[in-house]
């Protein structure tokens, strides 16, 4: 029999009161808590308590270590870290009609067929409307299917067929009996994805759960389910384009912030073995305000255009916009600019975007935002062929990152030939004739005179 209390949680941290507020204690968000029944809940008899703990050595565990599942499709391994680890959770994330569904049905098709049990349970969708999809992209088919939302139908079915790999559309359309909140409410998302995690971890099986987003692009639900997950995936792209990214923000087992590309088609979705084509600009006219970055993505260096565009202030306030690029980084670099390297931008209203999409999180892009916006200042192209990558400290000064030679073979590998490095890689980088080596930012001012197009 479970233990029944009315308790407060609040949206945004998960935090939880015995009394309505109108701003959360924790967090300090306004009008952020929702009445839900919260309750201690057992869904499976004896499956609590079946297996004591007991202390051992790291060593131990170490060597009890199951190898990852291979999933099929290289860049999503790579994603995760290297494969799928048995007992994990992976929460994958993205906007309505993106293509979660269609990833997740392409990837349980291709583990069966490489000999993996799957048990793939949809609360959103019939059996038949998820046979229409595998049939269309021609997979999928031996798969074992559950059409439930049910929490206790789920564990069930998980202990009657032991699968390797358990899939989850969607974890909002979960819910449980013994609750009385409605779905997709806080209490039911975080106790079905408690529940699911403590019965696939016990179980050694590896579980995909996919998560609707709100508005603002943030995971729905409450924040402990961020925590609660082993790996956070977010699959992103427009709905009208034909491109996907999956990228992961969290992951237990490998680095974060790694990156893959796929393109939606009539078959469904299928990798980009070259990413950079997707972010540069397949214009060969040479434009004012434009420069290649090469930001290192996880483990990889993907080459990206940045476009910059100054244009009078029509307002009091200058205008600062970006797409892609921290606005308030953008911010520093301009004062950079302006204090050190005599490029005033501050009266003048200034965009900056990233072509295709992309958004670039590693400092090594500072050097190529600042070059598009001296060029987009002077209004003088750079020849074609140039690339540029180093972190802008506050004094001006071009500092050193990491995975320098990494970031020259993708620039080489695009046939760019001309790569603009911080000077603090001149040791590292010794016998590249087509590097220039820049040590501050006032050297653009003297690069655009030299080398811009006429």
């Amino acid at each position: 029999m479970s233990r029944v209390r009315s308790v407060f949680v609040c949206r945004d941290c998960g935090a939880e009161t015995l009394r309505w507020e109108g701003r959360c204690p924790t967090c300090g968000e306004w009008n952020s808590l929702d009445e839900s029944v919260a309750s201690q809940l057992d869904v499976r008899a004896g499956s609590r308590g079946t297996k004591s703990s007991r202390v051992r050595r790291l060593g131990e565990a170490n060597g009890e270590r199951s190898r990852r599942i291979t999933t099929g499709f290289g860049d999503v391994d790579r994603v995760l870290g290297g494969g799928l680890v048995p007992g994990s959770v992976v929460l994958l994330g993205g906007a309505p009609g993106i293509g979660k569904s269609t990833l997740l049905l392409q990837l349980a098709g291709d583990l069966v067929g490489r000999g993996t049990a799957v048990l793939y349970v949809s609360g959103e969708e019939s059996a038949e409307q998820v046979a229409l999809r595998a049939d269309r992209l021609g997979t999928a088919s031996d798969v074992d299917f559950l059409a439930s939302s049910d929490l206790e139908d789920i564990v069930s079915a998980l202990h009657r067929s032991r699968p390797a790999v358990l899939c989850v559309d969607s974890i909002q359309s979960m819910s449980s009996r013994q609750m009385t909140s409605a779905p997709g409410g806080v209490a039911q998302v975080r106790e079905a994805a408690s529940a699911l995690q403590r019965e696939v971890k016990a179980a050694g099986v590896a579980c995909f759960l996919v998560g609707h987003v709100t508005k603002g692009g943030a995971l729905a639900g409450p924040r402990t389910l961020e925590h609660l997950v082993d790996v956070v995936l977010h699959f992103e792209g427009q709905r009208s384009g034909e491109h996907r990214i999956l990228r992961s923000s969290k992951n237990r087992f490998g680095s974060v912030d790694e990156m893959a590309a796929f393109r939606m088609g009539a078959g469904g979705l299928e990798p980009v073995p070259d990413p950079s084509a997707l972010f540069l600009s397949q214009e060969t006219t040479e434009t004012g305000g434009a420069a290649v970055a090469i930001p290192v993505h996880g483990s990889r260096p993907i080459l990206a255009e940045v476009q910059a565009l100054v244009a009078r202030a029509r307002f009091a306030s200058p205008q600062r916009v970006c797409t892609g690029f921290p606005g308030r980084r953008l911010a520093i670099l301009l004062a950079v600019l302006e204090k050190k390297a005599g490029v005033a931008l501050g009266e003048q209203d200034v965009f900056v975007s990233v072509v295709g999409g992309l958004r670039m999180a590693d400092p090594a892009a500072d050097l190529a935002v600042v070059a598009a916006l001296a060029s987009a200042g002077a209004d003088r192209p750079y020849p074609s062929g140039f690339a540029f990558f180093g972190e802008v400290g506050l004094g001006g000064e071009v500092r050193g990152v990491s995975h320098g030679e990494a970031r020259l073979r993708a620039a080489r590998g695009a046939k760019l030939t001309r790569i603009v490095a911080p000077a603090a890689l001149e040791r590292e980088l010794t016998g590249n004739a087509d590097v220039l080596f820049m040590r501050h930012v006032r050297e653009i001012a003297d690069l655009l005179e030299r080398e811009a197009a006429p």
